[in-house]
């Protein structure tokens, strides 16, 4: 019986990815989402990675980074999805390589019960270029979902994982099953189901 559900956020519980949306709105947006593509397919080390995207950032308006985020949109199907697994009482988490500014929104409408993520260093309202967090590197998901099936006294098999990207792989791990959502090839390979289709609707008929 499932007791925790996991998502990924950019790309699975919402359309897109936060980075490439806030480089998009700061003019470098070919620059990082070629480094965002080869992060997901697992062709780049996620650290390096996200500290070279979020350097792309450094001088954006922090107004105008909590303004794109509040306008990213959600993936199809999700609230529907969050409005039946809390109907089954079954908790839920965000684990995401991006940023709170993103999940802190995502959060108003989703009401989904907790989220762990990075956070963009900004200073006299302007980021910085810096980012720290809890989901800095490749395998943070899968330590923090250990943690907190410790902290919650849940069994790797009453888990469920939703996930995109090589980031994922690791918290794959520990969940007992693992649902890869329009998915890299990087990611498939670990996944117990892979849906193609763009609607995480297609999601509920595996909820028990």
């Amino acid at each position: 019986m499932l007791k925790l559900c996991v998502f990924d956020f950019d790309s699975t519980l919402m359309d897109g990815e936060t980075i490439d949306e806030l480089a998009k709105a700061y003019e470098v947006g070919d620059q990082v989402a070629l480094i965002t593509h080869k992060a997901m397919n697992g062709e780049l080390d996620f650290f390096e990675s996200l500290q070279a995207r979020v350097a792309l950032l450094k001088g954006m308006p922090y107004e105008l980074v909590l303004k794109t985020c509040a306008n990213l949109p959600l993936m199809k199907g999700s609230l529907e999805l969050i409005t039946e697994l809390k109907s089954k009482n079954i908790k839920i988490a965000v684990f995401s390589g991006g940023f709170h500014e993103a999940l802190n929104e995502a959060q108003k409408t989703l009401q989904f019960d907790i989220a762990f993520a990075n956070f963009l260093h900004h200073k006299n309202t302007f980021l910085s270029g810096l980012v720290g967090g809890e989901m800095m590197f490749l395998n943070s998901k899968g330590l923090m979902l250990q943690r907190l099936r410790r902290l919650l006294d849940i069994k790797q098999d009453e888990v469920l994982c939703v996930g995109d990207g090589a980031n994922d792989i690791s918290m794959f791990k520990e969940s007992g099953l693992k649902i890869a959502f329009c998915a890299k090839e990087a990611l498939k390979a670990h996944a117990d189901i892979c849906i193609e289709k763009k609607d995480l609707k297609e999601i509920i008929q595996f909820i028990s």
